[in-house]
């Protein structure tokens, strides 16, 4: 069995696009081996800043043969029919066929046998081939070639079994030579196959798997930080990307003036990780210290230290301004900032910033008195100041610290915590792992704010599609029904999102379900509970859309339960026996049986029974609903299970007697109608 090695050498890739590319060139690759027949016993991918590589072991050198069949018309047939069979095929004459006798008859078959080619050859025609399709998000073009790729491509290898696969790719033609580090060992040298080209390149001061890159970052900058009583800010994001910007890395630690750590936290560590990727350091007790790792791509002769004093003296002067902002921006108060939100446009439909603060402040009025322990008036005032911070200096020059400055800037201004706390906050949460708000005050402001982004980009027609999401409403949905059912809300969403309702609460209604679904449960339950739950809280209306998004969980955790016990799963299956039969009953009758049954028609004792039953059901069930106690409608309906059962072991639904038949249909009709007051059974599987 053979191996192969494939690689390209480029100019550095940007570290974001890495992963995805070395993904995207193992996933070609196997597609492309798969539908050639060839198979492999293991493929892996690697990358590096300035190179793509891949490895895959147990590869035939050459493609097993096939045989393939066609069957063509009957022995029998025209002659012109056997003719264009035969063109098809690529024979010249029926003698070349096969006679076969099947159930229907006589029919040729050709039968051809297709060697196996080389696999060299195979992959001098499959490997440009998916080195074209990788999906880079940018490309460019460069020199006179043709040949796009994201950044400028140097060389190929590919080698099988040790020797070169070769092909043309742009203006490249494949080989056996790569080049190591560009600064550190930059001679260009042969390679043989995996092992040996790993083992130079390690020699030629280049890591080529990015987790012992990471690992290497992250246990050296360790034990740096340890050495001083220190311990490394954790941070995979900027661990990822770090490791993209080097192929050898080299930790070494830097500090800055202990002045600077009068300027907030998030400042400091904002402009090390954006600006110069470096990684912030605490002491035991977790505060910032004036030291920070830096990842260098050189090993210096020196120990590193003149690269050491770039770093900060450049970080020195991004500090000088960070705190130029912060004492600038604390001049003017953060209220006496809200009127300059008026001069920036929030959306050309939408009008202003100011405008968006106005209705937020709207809605914050009307969701405070549905959120317990929140505080209308500062409610209101959060409301008022959540966006001002967005005309500071330092969210001009930080963006990612929105929210994050209003809190500093409110409290230096002597707001109260809770309107502090709810501008930091009123944001989040901006992802699955984000932390929800919890504060009364800051659950408010999130949620007006969110309720008013899906409320206006709604009504003008801007609408997330499965690939477009520009204004991250599908983020903002999320958000919504995190804060509703983490805070355990009871809120109507309907009257606050106005003229967008119908379609937002749809909208809406699809998030819930994939986060119920990612939460573990069933989607067949969601859809069940969905209809009658918007029905309810709205009194009529889309039945896909849930207005209460805490009712219908209740909703749904009941219908589980129910459906978890012998006596729900039994009436499930008499539901649908009951609902079958009414369908089908009525569409060969042209007519619908939905009026209710004449106990005067009664022939067995079981349908008395079960019409009892049902009266029972519903009137416990409609009770229980209106208390809004799921449990116990799901309850009434369990004590159906009985009457239903005795009804079909003893009465036949089809009498002969017209009258008889069709007060019968008509009293399955009501078992379905019963159960679907509390949920669509008609959407339960299993």
């Amino acid at each position: 069995m053979a191996e192969l090695l494939l690689e390209t050498l480029s100019e550095e890739m940007p570290a974001r696009m890495q992963a995805d590319a070395a993904a995207a060139l193992e996933r070609l690759v196997r597609e492309r081996l798969v539908a050639q027949n060839l198979d492999f016993d293991s493929i892996a991918s690697f990358v590096t800043p300035r190179r793509l590589a891949l490895q895959v072991s147990g590869l035939p050198l050459e493609q097993a043969g096939r045989t393939e069949e066609r069957r063509g018309p009957r022995a029998d047939a025209p002659e012109k029919a056997i003719a264009g069979f035969l063109r098809g095929a690529g024979l010249e004459s029926v003698d070349q066929c096969e006679v076969r006798e099947t159930p229907k008859g006589s029919f040729l078959y050709a039968v051809q046998r297709i060697e196996g080619r080389p696999t060299a050859e195979i992959l001098a025609e499959i490997l440009p081939d998916a080195l074209a399709a990788l999906p880079w998000p940018k490309s460019m073009r460069w020199g006179d070639t043709d040949l796009r790729w994201v950044r400028p491509l140097h060389a190929i290898t590919a080698l099988l079994d040790g020797e070169v696969v070769p092909f043309a790719f742009g203006h490249l033609t494949s080989g056996r030579t790569t080049r190591g580090h560009r600064f550190l060992a930059p001679d260009p040298f042969e390679v043989m196959g995996f092992d040996d080209y790993r083992t130079k390149l390690r020699a030629a001061k280049v890591v080529l798997d990015p987790a012992e890159r990471r690992a290497i970052i992250a246990e050296t900058a360790a034990k740096a930080a340890a050495a001083e009583g220190l311990a490394v800010a954790e941070d995979p994001g900027l661990l990822a990307e770090t490791a993209g910007l080097v192929e050898w890395p080299v930790v070494l630690l830097g500090g800055f003036d202990r002045d600077f750590l009068e300027i907030p936290r998030e400042v400091l560590v904002t402009s090390m990780r954006t600006h110069q990727k470096y990684f912030a350091l605490n002491d035991p007790a977790g505060r910032l210290q004036p030291r920070f790792v830096i990842v260098s791509n050189m090993q210096a002769t020196d120990g590193g230290a003149r690269i050491v004093a770039g770093n900060e003296r450049v970080l020195r002067a991004r500090l000088s301004d960070a705190r130029f902002f912060w004492d600038t921006d604390r001049r003017t108060k953060l209220a006496d900032r809200v009127g300059a939100l008026d001069g920036i446009v929030y959306h050309a439909k939408l009008g202003s910033l100011g405008e968006k603060v106005a209705r937020m402040r709207v809605l914050a009025a009307r969701i405070a008195p549905h959120v317990p322990g929140a505080d209308a008036a500062a409610c209101d005032r959060a409301a008022l100041l959540a966006k001002a911070d967005l005309t500071s200096e330092m969210v001009g020059e930080f963006p990612e610290l929105q929210g994050i400055m209003g809190r500093y800037y409110a409290l230096h201004d002597g707001e109260d915590a809770a309107v502090a706390e709810a501008v930091a906050q009123h944001y989040s949460p901006l992802g699955p792992n984000d932390r929800c708000p919890t504060d009364p005050v800051a659950a408010v402001t999130a949620l007006a704010d969110k309720l008013d982004t899906l409320a206006c980009f709604f009504r003008i027609g801007e609408k997330p599609t499965g690939s477009r999401d520009p204004f991250s409403l599908r983020r903002a949905a999320l958000g919504i029904i995190r804060i509703v059912l983490e805070n355990g809300l009871r809120l109507p969403l309907r009257p606050l999102l106005g003229e967008a309702a119908e379609e937002v609460l749809a909208y809406m209604a699809d998030r819930l379900v994939v986060h119920l679904r990612d939460e573990g449960v069933r989607h067949d339950l969601i859809a069940a509970a969905f209809a009658p739950a918007g029905q309810e809280a709205t009194g009529g209306g889309d039945a896909g859309a849930p207005d209460d998004i805490l009712l219908l969980m209740k909703r749904v955790h009941a219908l589980g339960d129910l459906l978890q016990s012998d006596d729900g799963a039994n009436l499930l299956a008499a539901y649908r026996r009951a609902a079958n039969i009414v369908a089908i009953e009525e569409k060969r009758d042209g007519r619908a049986y939905d009026g209710a049954a004449d106990p005067a028609r009664f022939a067995a004792a079981e349908e008395q029974a079960l019409a009892t039953a049902l009266e029972t059901a519903a009137g416990r069930a409609g009770t229980a609903l209106a208390a809004e106690d799921f449990a116990g409608a799901c309850a009434a309906l369990a004590g159906l299970r009985q009457p239903v059962d005795d009804f079909f072991d003893r009465v036949t639904v089809n009498a002969d007697e017209a009258d008889l038949r069709e007060n019968r249909l008509r009293l399955l009709r009501r078992i379905r109608g019963t159960l679907d007051a509390v949920a669509d059974f008609s959407r339960i599987e299993g």
